[in-house]
């Protein structure tokens, strides 16, 4: 079949105008970029309970989400929720998808690489979770057994460290499930989603905690100004107890605070 030049070259060169359009952005006069100027865009995974998850109406809402959205009021900007796969937020952030993610991103050296990180929103830390008849107790105990873990989180790097028996799955809360239903051996999580899902009802318990860690805002790294910004507007949420209010909301207790 021939294919005709005249017809193609008009085409490629509107799909190369499309794209262009699409990755500009619109400029504050304080030097900020935001993808539309009015507007705050902020990605979560909706798959992470209750940091986010979903509504009935398949909007999102969690800790993470109110803290995205309180943002926004700060900045001025209506809040716009963009719902990802966690282990694609990254990416996604640093191509453009969305203005920031407050998706309980973990700052580590590697993701450091791609994009920036605002200052802490929340403490928090990786613990082991087991069903409760479990002898694992410590790291020690996790040798060669089978840990579960979401995809894209730092608790893979975390439990490779101890095990080369790694499953990964979407998400926390499906680990989580699938553990309490007679999966794996163990599962390595943020102790405060762990400990809600017991709360829940799933046969787990938490075991050592294994470490301490931040959690932040991710930004773009070629908008230094958007991320000076949330900075502020974090800032702004701590001295007037938005940050703990919405802590204690959904967690009964105050974990944006930095641990002792």
């Amino acid at each position: 079949m021939r294919v005709n030049k005249k017809f193609i070259l008009p085409l490629f060169f509107t799909i190369v105008s499309l794209l262009s359009a699409c990755a500009e952005k619109d400029k504050l006069t304080d030097g900020t970029e935001l993808i539309h100027k009015n507007q705050f865009i902020f990605a979560a995974s909706g798959e992470f309970k209750p940091f986010s998850y979903m509504n009935d109406d398949l909007t999102m809402t969690g800790f993470d989400v109110e803290v995205g959205e309180a943002i926004a009021k700060e900045l001025g900007l209506k809040p716009i929720q963009k719902r990802m796969k966690f282990k694609g937020i990254v990416e996604g952030i640093k191509t453009g998808r969305a203005d920031a993610a407050v998706a309980s991103h973990t700052i580590n050296p590697q993701r450091s690489k791609h994009v920036s990180f605002t200052t802490p929103y929340y403490y928090s830390g990786p613990q082991i979770f087991t069903r409760p008849d479990s002898n694992i107790k410590t790291v020690k105990d996790l040798a060669g057994k089978e840990v579960a873990v979401a995809k894209g989180s730092t608790y893979s790097d975390t439990a490779a460290k101890f095990t080369d028996n790694i499953k990964t799955y979407d998400s926390d809360i499906t680990a989580l499930k699938a553990l309490s239903t007679g999966r794996h051996d163990a599962v390595i999580t943020d102790f405060v989603t762990g400990k809600s899902a017991a709360k829940e009802g799933f046969k787990i318990k938490g075991q050592q905690l294994i470490e301490r860690s931040e959690q932040a805002v991710v930004i773009p790294q070629d908008n230094p100004q958007l991320l000076k910004r949330v900075n502020e507007a974090l800032e702004q949420l701590r001295k007037d107890g938005t940050l703990s209010r919405i802590s204690k909301k959904y967690f009964g207790e105050d974990i944006t605070k930095k641990p002792e």
